[in-house]
């Protein structure tokens, strides 16, 4: 039987302790295991891309077949489940629906004496989405990575995911690339992927950014290259807290903390917390028994041991509180006035407000993204989104008339750093500028 640990929010608890110290960190083997493989691929390019994929994936293949064929691409698409199809687009319209929403203008000021100042927002030139995929194909991942990418503008999209145990990747994940337009796919995946796709190899070129999720090695690879490329941030394992009240379904909280402790790795947080110890009974019961019938309910179990936990507070202010002190990736609000407590939410990665907000409708359905942060980074990290694939550039036009009033300024400016030759640079036009 998978039990839930019911506990008080007071200090002692281990159990507790262990949920909130989570980081983002990883082991000091994992971290030279990742730079080993990094530092290779850097080196022999496709010789190790090669040879990592055969010994961790199985798949003996050829630089000549680490990207999928177009009409590979387009014969899953063919082959697609009408209703597959159909899914898919609708669920991609809701989320480039409310993508849409944060495209950024670029903006200029005149600032007088003919000075214009302003940014240039930019799309980035060549983005690669790491997708999982082997076993649990991770369409719906594409789909969060490539519509924000394609709002902010971005030319260049690739995709890195695994093999099969065939070789071949999922056709799911390319029945939905091929919808979302995307023809670069490569069948690579982990550290030896990021490590192509940061420096590029006799096959794969480089990229400007990294943006997905992937198991602890392929997160790792990412920091490592973080400075080449850019990437969207070091994900860990899933993690959900559910803030629930008297009025709160017991069978509806526990179905959705068991939603996130299924993903596989047994390191993820399910949390409820609530003032009601009653309901904190129900809850661990349904947890129980709703386990007992699912198709990973080891990985459940082995979640639960680890970061698994009804906390029991005094009322719903201390509850808010215990939650802002995790910033988990996913917070749901099932209590009576769900509006009533968002203003006192300060970190979390996304926000889910009553029963009917169940955390699966955002990862596959309402629009909002499902790439978000983890371990206690919601603190000052935030999902993906346009903004994720964009940059932006300063723009400034000066002008003889406005030097001419602020010349000296900046030449006491500079000269109070030590930086003589700034000051010089100003200095040389004075002369020159109009009176």
């Amino acid at each position: 039987m998978t039990v839930i640990e019911i506990i008080k929010n007071a200090p002692g608890s281990a159990k507790l302790d262990a949920i909130l110290s989570r980081t983002p960190d990883f082991s000091a083997a994992q971290e030279a295991t990742a730079h080993e493989i990094v530092a290779a691929v850097k080196e022999h390019g496709d010789r190790a891309l090669l040879a990592y994929t055969k010994k961790f994936d199985g798949i003996d293949m050829t630089s000549a077949d680490m990207r999928v064929p177009e009409s590979e691409i387009k014969t899953a698409y063919d082959n697609a489940d009408p209703k597959f199809l159909e899914i898919i687009a609708a669920a991609a319209a809701n989320i480039r629906k409310f993508h849409e929403a944060q495209r950024q203008n670029s903006w200029f000021i005149e600032d007088g004496d003919g000075v214009v100042l302003g940014k240039r927002v930019l799309p980035l030139n060549r983005v690669a989405l790491l997708i999982p995929g082997a076993s649990a194909p991770l369409f719906s991942t594409l789909l969060m990575a490539a519509i924000p990418a394609q709002i902010a503008g971005v030319p260049q999209l690739c995709i890195a995911t695994p093999p099969q145990a065939n070789g071949a990747v999922h056709p799911t994940v390319l029945a939905t690339a091929h919808s979302l337009g995307i023809r670069e796919i490569y069948k690579v995946f982990g550290a030896q992927a990021v490590g192509a796709l940061a420096y590029g190899t006799q096959t794969i070129p480089p990229v400007d950014k990294l943006v997905g999720p992937g198991n602890p090695y392929l997160q790792i690879a990412k920091k490592l290259v973080f400075g080449t490329v850019d990437i969207d941030m070091v994900a860990g394992p899933s993690e959900i807290v559910v803030l629930a009240d008297e009025t709160a379904n017991a069978k509806y909280v526990a179905a959705d903390l068991l939603s996130q402790a299924e993903h596989g790795s047994g390191f993820e947080a399910v949390v409820c917390i609530t003032p009601c110890a009653e309901l904190a009974s129900q809850i661990a019961g349904e947890v129980a028994a709703q386990a007992a019938d699912l198709t990973h309910r080891e990985a459940i179990k082995n979640a639960l041991n680890r970061f698994g936990a009804i906390v029991i507070v005094n009322d719903l202010a201390e509850g808010i509180a215990l939650a802002n002190r995790i910033a988990p990736e996913h917070l749901e609000l099932i209590v009576a006035d769900p509006w009533a407590l968002v203003q006192s939410v300060r970190h979390a990665g996304a926000v889910f407000l009553g029963a009917a907000s169940s955390e699966p409708v955002g990862d596959y359905y309402a629009g909002t993204n499902h790439i978000l942060p983890t371990a206690g980074t919601a603190r000052f990290a935030s999902s993906v989104g346009v903004d994720t694939f964009t940059k932006t550039m300063s723009i400034l036009q000066y002008t003889d008339q406005r030097l001419q009033k602020t010349a000296g300024h900046i030449i006491d400016m500079a000269e109070a750093e030590g930086l003589d030759a700034h000051a010089n640079a100003i200095r040389q036009r004075i002369g020159d500028l109009p009176r």
